[in-house]
Parts: structure tokens; C-alpha cells; sequence
């Protein structure tokens, strides 16, 4: 008997929508190689009272998931956010220099956790998964001239606990322990690209 030629499957990929305006998701998201649009979310990313950084996170990032899915239905979602968590307490970004310059006072010699949450959906096929890479940091202890000669060179201020750690930021840390390299900058591209082969895209 002659063997049947294996169909080929020719239904176009969906398309891929970075729920987020963030310079350093969208650069992490573009290493994949994958095609895709930017969508702000249009989040209230105001904590909830007594919200563990962790959960508020993966609140955020599930809302700003089913936010854009909402309007792209058909299209295959990434929610993300992330939040420094010292001792428990969320720290945010700090929006300017001398919210900035106090966020890392605090953080001087401590250890604190970033918490960076990722959300996948697709409206039209109930997909969702959503997960939370937890990233911990050792800061060494710093002193007021170093702090503000990072905070001069950088202006982080748009980056939870003012940490850039892809720039200048590494220099204020003495360790980082975690299973996902990437999760640290904004995005853990590991686990992104396990729930995008499960939403049905080919990654690479």
C-alpha cells in the first residue's frame, strides 16, 4: 500500500499580544523571535488592603491578561507584573528620585524577593495558566553616595524596588538566587515559553 502523505497543518498561528507598555518586556519578549503586538492593559495596579506582594502580582498579571484578551479574543495574551517584597511589604515602582533613593535605603543590606507573575491567555479557547517566578536578592549594604550615584546614572524609576539589575543595578547586589534568569528584568521567558507551546504556538 503507498503511504498517505502526512497532511500539513496550514492554519495560521495566533497572534501573540504582549499585554504590557514595558520597554524591558517587550526587549525579553523579542528574543523568543516570535511575532507580536504591544496592548496596554488599562489596570488599576492599586494594592488591595493587607495583599501579599506575591498575590498582587498574580492579580495584577492575570487582570492585565484577560483585560487585553477581552478585547483580542482570538489572540493568545501575556500578562505580567512584578513586585519587590521586603519582609512582606510590596514595593512598587518608585515613580521619581526621592521615592527611589528611599526604596533602596531600605532595601541597604537586606534580602528581598521580587516576585514576578506571568499570565496566559486566549479568550476564544478558555486558555489561561498563570504562574509566579519568585527571584531572591541580596543587597549589599550601601551607602547614601553610592545610592545616588546609581540613581543619577540610571533613573530607574520605572522599575520595581528601583532595582535594575540588566544595567547598573547589578553593582548594588551580592547575590541573586533563582530558576528563571530572566524573571529578575520583568518577564521569566522560561516559563513564557511553556505556556505559550501549551497555548498552541511554536516556540522556537
Amino acid at each position: 500500500m503507498t503511504p498517505q502523505p502526512t497532511a500539513i497543518d496550514t492554519t495560521p498561528p495566533r497572534p501573540l499580544i504582549l499585554g504590557s507598555t514595558s520597554t524591558y518586556r517587550h526587549a525579553l519578549l523579542s528574543r523568543l523571535g516570535l511575532p507580536f503586538q504591544t496592548v496596554s492593559p488599562e489596570v488599576d495596579e492599586t494594592p488591595l488592603p493587607n495583599e501579599a506582594p506575591a498575590d498582587m502580582a498574580l492579580r495584577l498579571a492575570r487582570e492585565k491578561a484577560a483585560s487585553v484578551a477581552r478585547r483580542h479574543p482570538q489572540a493568545i495574551v501575556i500578562g505580567s507584573d512584578q513586585v519587590a517584597d521586603l519582609r512582606g511589604e510590596p514595593l512598587g515602582k518608585p515613580g521619581n528620585h526621592e521615592r527611589a533613593r528611599a526604596q533602596l535605603a531600605r532595601m541597604s543590606g537586606q534580602t528581598v524577593v521580587f516576585q514576578t507573575a506571568l499570565s496566559v491567555h486566549c479568550l476564544e479557547t478558555g486558555f489561561e495558566q498563570s504562574a509566579v517566578a519568585a527571584v531572591r536578592v541580596v543587597f549589599r549594604h550601601l551607602s547614601a553616595d553610592e545610592i545616588e550615584r546609581y540613581l543619577i546614572a540610571e533613573q530607574p524609576y520605572d522599575c520595581a524596588g528601583s532595582a535594575k539589575s540588566e544595567g547598573l543595578g547589578i553593582a548594588l547586589l551580592e547575590q541573586i538566587d533563582n530558576d528563571d534568569p530572566t524573571a529578575l528584568i520583568g518577564l521569566p521567558l522560561i516559563r513564557t515559553c511553556q505556556m505559550l507551546r501549551a497555548a498552541g504556538l511554536s516556540v522556537p
